[in-house]
């Protein structure tokens, strides 16, 4: 039987990389599935390639009068909510001095407050038993030069991961954090190629198994943590990263 059969889940930023795969894996294990994204070209063109078990709705994570609309929908198609995947988030890299206050914003604003926000408007639709997913980082432990700012919007996930564990418990809702290795995806157009090559160097370098990750890898970590082959998991995080954090 399929892992996820007759749940229902929302991925944000599901229209590319690992969410896209996320959103993938959900279909064929049997999830009825709405993912986000901010432009409507890419939205439907992911949802033409995953097919009918899948909704778009746009939406900017930012925005709260965007989640509350999100969560207007999910309550209409899905009814309930199974699976909650916080997703969406962006990563760039920049010398201390010449980080500005957009810039801090920007990330802050989409990788803790989206996050956050995103949990706590579709908390009122989540089912007794249900799986909270939050994407952090395999950096949210070390440190890297032009890293401040991205490195430390993930450990503040690492950290909602935690306590929103232990709200929700009373209601049986389990809340983990994936904690995903340097993978190739769209996110990385987003840093400078300088700073990408050298941080990417150094993974490769550290990292046992010598490669970068495949987002396919990541969402079967998510899609593990959703299913109830996790039953017994809250408050921890899955580290999927080719060994690179414990070695």
């Amino acid at each position: 039987m399929a892992r996820l059969a007759n749940k229902t889940a929302v991925i944000t930023g599901g229209t590319s990389g690992i969410g896209f795969e996320t959103a993938q894996q959900f279909v064929a294990e049997g999830a009825r599935v709405i993912i986000t994204g901010q432009n409507d070209d890419r939205l439907q063109a992911a949802v033409k390639e995953l097919g009918e078990a899948v909704i778009p709705v746009r939406a900017d994570v930012r925005s709260l009068l965007d989640l509350e609309s999100l969560t207007a929908r999910v309550k209409a198609e899905l009814g309930g909510l199974d699976i909650l995947f916080a997703n969406a988030g962006i990563g760039l890299f920049a010398p201390l001095q010449a980080i500005d206050e957009a810039f801090y914003d920007d990330q802050f604003n989409i990788n803790v407050k989206g996050v956050f926000f995103t949990v706590q408007k579709l908390a009122e639709l989540l089912n007794e038993g249900a799986s909270v997913i939050l994407n952090a980082s395999a950096v949210h432990e070390k440190g890297a030069a032009m890293g401040s700012v991205y490195f430390a919007t993930k450990a503040a996930v690492r950290s909602l991961a935690r306590s929103l564990a232990a709200e929700l418990a009373s209601r049986q809702i389990r809340v983990n954090a994936i904690r995903p290795g340097l993978v190739p995806t769209n996110f990385q157009s987003n840093l400078p190629p300088e700073a990408l090559n050298r941080f990417g160097d150094y993974v490769k370098q550290s990292a046992p198994l010598g490669r970068f990750g495949k987002p396919e890898e990541i969402a079967a970590g998510v899609v593990f943590l959703a299913s109830d082959e996790s039953s017994y998991m809250t408050a921890t995080d899955l580290v999927v990263d080719g060994g690179f954090m414990n070695v």
